[in-house]
């Protein structure tokens, strides 16, 4: 700092000017030492979803058909819409439906689309593709889910738990964002979501190409969302058990959400996965 300059301005300001611009001084003087501190530390690096799972879901899974077993282990006839609340556009579009054309346009995968995979009859394998996003391969199908874990925001209150909407162009699986119970989860599809078991966490999807709810033609539209509630359960015994809770926004095609569950027993190992590819007809 030139101190000679400041006695020229002290002049001409007189004694009361040098005062306050005595306290004008010191106050610059003071807070020299923080500008030079520079700035703090980077902020402490997020815990991986992995690393804060509550629960264990990798390894293999077999699905339990213990609900709609006629629409879902054997293809439905035309006009088999029961429990899925299509509007009168939905059934329009069943009834007009053929398999045919759709497997010759390569469309064979449109039934294993996120808004209705967990509910085929298959095997998952799950595994962590990387320390924030869980891997879900189907061997029905062939297809997989990534469901990615953001970290939580710092500081503040939580963000709003919603569809990602990402610029991804829409595929069969979209995209998928999911968050354990402890990031301030609530609300939910039963009233036991209300207050999140440890052993659960929640996954919201959106960016999903249009596909079938049904292999008889029942659509879902190209703006469907899905929210679902993952919950593991722990016998005495050990037998482990995935039950997954799922709701299907369409105001395209439906008259209110398509609300279902899926059911997953653990087994011990690979032995029994068996990939198979896309079909419409079987």
């Amino acid at each position: 700092m030139n101190i000679s300059k400041i006695r020229e301005v002290a002049g001409r300001f007189g004694a009361t000017g040098l005062v306050g611009l005595a306290g004008l001084i010191s106050l610059l003087f003071a807070s020299a030492p923080l500008r030079a501190q520079g700035p703090r530390g980077p902020s402490p690096k997020p815990i991986a979803a992995e690393n804060e799972a509550p629960i264990d879901l990798t390894g293999y899974w077999v699905s339990l058909i213990t609900q709609d077993w006629r629409f879902r282990m054997v293809v439905p006839g035309s006009g088999e819409y029961a429990a899925i609340p299509i509007n009168t556009k939905g059934k329009q579009t069943a009834d007009a439906w053929r398999a045919a054309p759709d497997e010759a346009a390569g469309k064979q995968c449109e039934a294993y689309g996120a808004a209705v995979l967990m509910r085929n009859p298959e095997r998952l394998h799950v595994t962590w593709q990387d320390a924030d996003t869980l891997r879900v391969d189907t061997d029905k199908g062939m297809q997989t889910r990534l469901l990615h874990f953001p970290p939580p925001p710092s500081g503040g209150p939580p963000a709003p738990f919603m569809a990602p909407h990402t610029n991804a162009p829409p595929s069969w699986q979209g995209q998928s964002v999911a968050r354990w119970p402890s990031v301030g989860a609530g609300g939910g599809l039963s009233p036991a979501a209300n207050a999140p078991r440890p052993d659960s966490f929640e996954v919201m999807t959106d960016d999903m190409l249009p596909g079938l709810l049904r292999k008889n033609g029942v659509p879902y539209g190209s703006n469907t969302t899905m929210h679902e509630w993952w919950q593991l359960y722990t016998e005495p015994t050990g037998e482990q058990w995935l039950t997954i809770n799922t709701k299907v926004y369409d105001q395209e095609y439906l008259q209110k959400p398509y609300v279902y569950e899926s059911i997953f027993l653990k087994e011990p190992d690979g032995s029994k996965w068996n990939p198979t590819p896309c079909s419409l007809t079987s």
